[in-house]
């Protein structure tokens, strides 16, 4: 898409000089400083003055080895992440305030992380040539966060540079050192990062425009050599090239919504990031892939931070708001951007408080505050939609409005990027509230992506809203996966349809297995989930899982009712001559699911009472709130 438009003898005719680059004003340019609100001022002042004098926090040979030691990512990567976190604060509230005050603390900031060994983290040295409980300084790997690192200096450099000179002209030459040698240099160089696309790799994820936007964004502000600069846009076209190509032509995001902050969105960095280097000349915004790609996250979007999460996402995703609504306006679509907006105008100066210190997001979202606060889109909640690549639908009973049920559900195969065991897994809401639920993901750790990962209990099918046959799951790999699916939709219905004993292995004894997962559209409307299935031989070992976040109620037989704190209430109906009905109580340890769930989560299992070898069975969910005038 890219390259074979813009990789002519022209490229270098219209790139601009490091000179001229000017995507965002200094600190020495008062004027769109000066104009920012006052309350997004003192926001960022706020959280610079909490830094003031700060002491920052050491990292140590020991607290890397934590992770092959015990499988913990986290204690490092979260003082890492700070240190981060803390420099990007203290940034921005020295451009906001231009009194010196914060500048002390930056250099100190900035001095610390040229001093690291290693700008990644410990789940990442798995790219290294020689594999050690520590990082070897002789191979300087790009990974996601010393690519973000990278850029993170390179914006401080241009920032900040004439206020640093003035203190010593070291700091500015130190970041280019240790940036030209860490990022700039394996990235010109190497071609043997898998993430880069370049030699046939099984499968490319976020991690390829995710730091292809980093090392770009490294390069356009440091390097002065233009032909370096040229052979690093030309690299990077090349690169997204390879991952862009293996989309589907639906846009949507097989690793979930979550991971389209890192997918999606930085592939728009990415075109950003050439679109204004070039001059606006590099430009693909109406191509109908990346169109789809921005769709994508209000197509997954449910009601205020709920998404229709599969693989590892979490179902509350803090999408990054300006971003958003930049998409939106560079494809002319009201929807996409009237989402960003919709979350600045609610989360307000937090908004502007993105995830990871990403500065080509941050200043974006500090120019564009106030015209977000008046810009008037389109409503995002669509009724329907429907991803035939990652095979995933949606649908809700009314356009506009999070009120009714919503139904979200997935075909696809058990072999995509950060996958969970889940063909023929589904969702439901009710007025904007989960009842039936993806659990998502839990904090990562050694397990989380290499041979272990499937010991962990949210990945498996076990813990999905899914059929367990003869105690067997559904197996990871390619070669299990839906079959025969089928997609319909109308006023009245929209339905999703497989086979979906192809996810199972022999041992499941299954011939087939039909589901259809469908929202009722009338009067009384409902979503209905009909299995038929054939098996091999006659079992009484079938048990059909559905995952709550509320304490079922089970008022007879046949009848269990969810009800949350707010009284939204739905009413699962079964079969109950053929299946009898319990719970488990899960209780959540883990950080990451108890920020979405709270303290625990509930499995209903409805299992077969006598031994059967077909059977067709319907699970009905109602939605009681409004019936009951309640």
């Amino acid at each position: 898409m890219l390259a074979e438009r813009y990789v002519t003898e022209e490229l270098r005719d219209f790139l601009l000089s490091r000179e001229n680059y000017k995507p965002f004003p200094t600190i020495a340019e008062r004027n769109e400083w000066g104009k920012l609100p006052a309350n997004l001022k003192k926001f960022w002042i706020d959280k610079g003055e909490s830094k003031l004098n700060y002491s920052w926090p050491a990292i140590t040979a020991t607290q890397y080895m934590d992770y092959s030691r015990t499988g913990n990512r986290v204690r490092y990567d979260t003082v890492s992440l700070e240190r981060r976190q803390d420099l990007a604060s203290l940034i921005v509230a020295e451009c906001i305030e231009n009194q010196g005050r914060f500048m002390d603390d930056i250099i100190n900031g900035i001095w610390c992380i040229c001093e690291e060994t290693f700008w990644g983290i410990p789940g990442h040295g798995y790219m290294m040539k020689r594999q050690d409980q520590l990082p070897d300084v002789s191979d300087q790997i790009i990974e996601l966060f010393s690519a973000e690192t990278a850029s993170l200096l390179a914006w401080a450099y241009y920032l900040l540079k004439i206020k640093l000179d003035a203190i010593s002209i070291m700091v500015c030459e130190r970041i280019q050192l240790e940036v030209k040698k860490r990022v700039l240099d394996p990235y010109l160089y190497r071609t043997d990062f898998w993430w880069m696309g370049f030699n046939q790799e099984r499968m490319l994820n976020n991690w390829n425009p995710w730091c292809n936007s980093n090392c770009l964004s490294a390069f356009l502000l440091l390097e002065d050599d233009p032909q370096r600069r040229e052979a690093a846009v030309v690299k990077a076209i090349r690169s997204l090239d390879s991952y862009i190509q293996r989309l589907h032509s639906d846009g949507g995001c097989e690793e979930g919504p979550k991971y389209w902050i890192f997918a999606g969105g930085t592939l728009f960095d990415c075109l950003e990031l050439l679109y204004g280097v070039s001059g606006g000349k590099i430009d693909v915004y109406q191509e109908p892939l990346i169109q789809q790609i921005g769709r994508y996250i209000y197509k997954a979007f449910i009601d205020d931070s709920f998404y229709a999460n599969f693989a590892d996402s979490s179902a509350k995703v803090h999408i990054p708001a300006e971003l958003t609504y930049r998409y939106g306006r560079r494809i002319e679509d009201a929807r996409l951007s009237g989402l960003g907006a919709m979350v600045l105008k609610k989360k307000r100066e937090e908004a502007t408080n993105v995830e990871f210190p990403a500065m080509f997001r941050l200043l974006p979202a500090l120019f564009n505050y106030t015209e977000i606060l008046h810009y008037t889109g389109e409503s995002p909640y669509i009724r329907d939609a429907w991803l035939d690549g990652i095979q995933v639908m949606v649908a809700r009973e009314q356009e506009g409005s999070s009120k009714g049920l919503y139904l979200a559900a997935k075909g696809g195969h058990n072999d995509e990027s950060h996958n969970h065991n889940d063909i023929g897994q589904f969702i439901v809401y009710c007025d904007g509230s989960p009842m039936i639920i993806d659990p998502g993901v839990v904090t990562y750790t050694s397990k989380s992506f290499f041979s272990e990962r499937y010991t962990i209990w949210a990945m498996q099918s076990a813990y999905h809203n899914l059929p367990i046959v003869n105690g067997v799951q559904q197996l990871d790999g390619r070669q299990y996966k839906a079959y025969d699916v089928n997609y319909h939709q109308e006023d009245t219905i929209a339905s999703l349809s497989m086979d979906i004993a192809g996810a199972y292995p022999d041992s499941a004894e299954i011939k087939s297995w039909m589901r259809s997962i469908s929202l009722i559209r009338d009067s009384h409307s409902c979503i209905e989930i009909k299995d038929n299935f054939q098996l091999q031989r006659a079992t009484d070992d079938i048990s059909l899982i559905l995952m709550t976040p509320y304490s079922p109620q089970i008022e007879s037989t046949g009848s269990i009712v969810l009800q949350d704190e707010n009284h939204n209430k739905v009413i699962i109906q079964y079969n109950g001559e053929l299946f009898a009905v319990s719970t488990d109580k899960i209780s959540l340890e883990d950080e990451v699911m108890r920020d979405i769930w709270g303290d625990q989560l509930y499995r209903i299992k409805l299992r077969t009472i006598t031994a059967i070898d077909q059977a067709e069975c319907i699970i009905k969910i109602s939605n009681l709130t409004h019936a009951r005038g309640g």
